[in-house]
């Protein structure tokens, strides 16, 4: 349980950083915004399909929160580099 509580802390923070540099890249506007945006909507799609998915076939909460972290990381990272 305690797992659980860290990954979630975990979660809300590291989406905290993207939801801000996501932020600043598209009030900058242009293309590069609006290709954000289109990218957002996308993995956010993705990722409840995955974890419903997930979920239905038996996998712990836990695994789904983990999966989310990933791809928040790797968001955090391509965000952070320009």
């Amino acid at each position: 349980m305690f797992s659980l509580f860290q990954n979630l802390m975990s979660l809300a923070m590291e989406s905290q950083q993207v939801i801000v540099l996501r932020t600043l890249k598209m009030a900058a506007g242009g293309p590069s915004a609006e290709a954000e945006a289109r990218l957002m909507i996308a993995e956010k799609l993705a990722a409840a399909e995955d974890a419903t998915f997930a979920l239905m076939s038996g996998k712990q909460v836990d695994h789904v929160v983990a999966s989310y972290r990933t791809r928040v990381r790797a968001n955090s990272r391509r965000l952070m580099k320009g």
